[in-house]
Formats: structure tokens, sequence, C-alpha cells
């Protein structure tokens, strides 16, 4: 995992004890940085190539596959991670209560 991933996959099991995330997950082709499997939520952490062409339309394609399969997901680039980990978690869990299955 890279510096970002470690850091929100320590606040990911601090703040969320009552779910299972996943790590480096897969699903059909892809890996998914993270993923709580029973709200089908799906949290990547993108480095800088990710705002590349070729490689935003790649995770639009992902991140279609990964819609078709029910899954909501989240993206978060390093430096939110790096800089607002406490951010990164108030938008996780505004989107698992978007989900509605989650109850603080």
């Amino acid at each position: 995992m890279t510096v970002s991933e470690t850091e929100l996959w320590k606040a990911l099991r601090q703040e969320f004890k009552g779910l299972k995330f996943r790590r480096q997950h897969p699903i059909g082709d892809y890996i998914a940085d993270f993923v709580c499997l029973p709200l089908k939520l799906v949290i990547e952490v993108d480095g800088g190539y990710h705002s590349e062409p070729q490689q935003q339309q790649e995770d639009q394609w992902r991140t279609d596959y990964l819609h078709s399969q029910g899954y909501s997901v989240l993206r978060f680039d390093n430096e939110a991670v790096n800089t607002d980990v406490k951010g990164v978690i108030k938008r996780i869990k505004e989107e698992l209560i978007k989900i509605e299955e989650y109850d603080e």
C-alpha cells in the first residue's frame, strides 16, 4: 500500500469499527483499494498519474463497471488523504448515510 492508503486504512479501522472493510480486494477484473462488501462501497485513493487523460478514461471505465455491479465509488487523491483525512472520513460517512443501511 502507498503511504496515503496506509493512512486511510488506519482511519477506516478506527472510525468504522462495526464495518468490515477489505483492502486490495478483487471485483471482476479490477482490484479495489478498499471495499465494504455488505454496503457495496468502494473507496479509491488516486496518485498523481490519475490526472493523465488516458488514466482518467480508464478510471471512468472502472467506475462504470463497479456501478454496473451495484457498487458506490468514492475517489480521493493522495493529497486529500494526506492533508485532511478527517474530511475524507466525513465524506465516507456521508456516503454511508446515503446508502441508508449504515447507522452510526
